[in-house]
């Protein structure tokens, strides 16, 4: 029988307990993941109370309240507060959501957020992205067009061309499907200098639904290149229709049938 063993300081000890808001009567109690590579040795859950009835509704809100009023330490990423930069993805109730989209009221219990899985943690929730991003790049990940752009005018698509993009277009490369993805966490790659000496790692959801994207560009003249890139045990066909990737995605994108979609191309490309 295999043995699986959690790496060395990975398991989180209980940290420190702060005071809870003097009168408040619609508390809300958060654990939070914390970590400084400065300290070293296991990370701890730190545990905030927040006043609700002084709180904005979403859990990006009440970090924001901790950071500002209770530990100035925190650290996390953040920025357009609309689902729309991805930057707050984090690992939520034991998911992977943005914390600007998730409502506090929504989780019964305590909320105990944690970074996204198996990306290796800069500071508390903080993870390093260079090598999800050194994947995306691989992909080429702009349009390749043969013929030069018209004189005057766009390259233009007609409205039933357009359409084959919705639902890939939208993807904010938040990675919290990647973060989902089993798969990926088996044969993702672990750093940024793995990501960049091996691309036969598997791509992950987040990335190969962007490749589908270019793909389906009418405009794009690149397509027997992108399909030949692709055509790898690893790269592509890792991924075993799981599904998390399509569950877990904040922007209700499917990632799973881009995948599937791929694999199509790529038989029919053969045929």
């Amino acid at each position: 029988m295999p043995v699986f063993k959690l790496p060395p300081n990975s398991k989180p000890r209980q940290g420190k307990t702060w005071p809870e808001p003097a009168g408040a009567k619609r508390m809300k109690r958060f654990q939070i993941y914390r970590w400084n590579p400065e300290e070293g040795g296991n990370p701890r859950l730190d545990a905030f109370t927040v006043d609700l009835d002084d709180c904005a509704p979403m859990v990006l809100d009440a970090l924001i309240k901790i950071k500002n009023e209770v530990d100035t330490t925190l650290v996390f990423r953040r920025s357009c507060r609309e689902g729309v930069c991805g930057s707050c993805a984090m690992c939520i109730d034991g998911e992977n959501h943005l914390a600007c989209l998730t409502p506090i009221d929504q989780i019964r219990r305590d909320v105990r957020i944690y970074p996204l899985p198996h990306m290796a943690v800069i500071k508390d929730l903080v993870v390093d992205l260079e090598p999800v991003f050194a994947q995306y790049h691989s992909i080429k990940p702009w349009l390749q067009a043969k013929e030069p752009a018209p004189a005057k005018s766009e390259r233009l698509q007609s409205i039933e061309d357009r359409t084959k993009l919705d639902g890939y277009w939208e993807c904010i490369l938040c990675f919290c499907c990647t973060g989902a993805c089993p798969s990926w966490w088996w044969r993702g790659p672990a750093s940024i200098a793995e990501a960049m000496r091996n691309f036969e790692r598997y791509l992950g959801p987040a990335v190969l639904l962007q490749a589908w994207r270019w793909l389906a560009d009418s405009r794009d003249g690149a397509r027997a290149e992108r399909l030949d890139y692709l055509r790898d045990s690893f790269r592509l066909y890792r991924c075993h229709t799981i599904m998390n990737c399509t569950r877990t995605c904040p922007k209700g994108l499917n990632p799973g049938r881009a995948i599937g979609r791929i694999k199509q191309a790529v038989m029919e490309d053969k045929l």
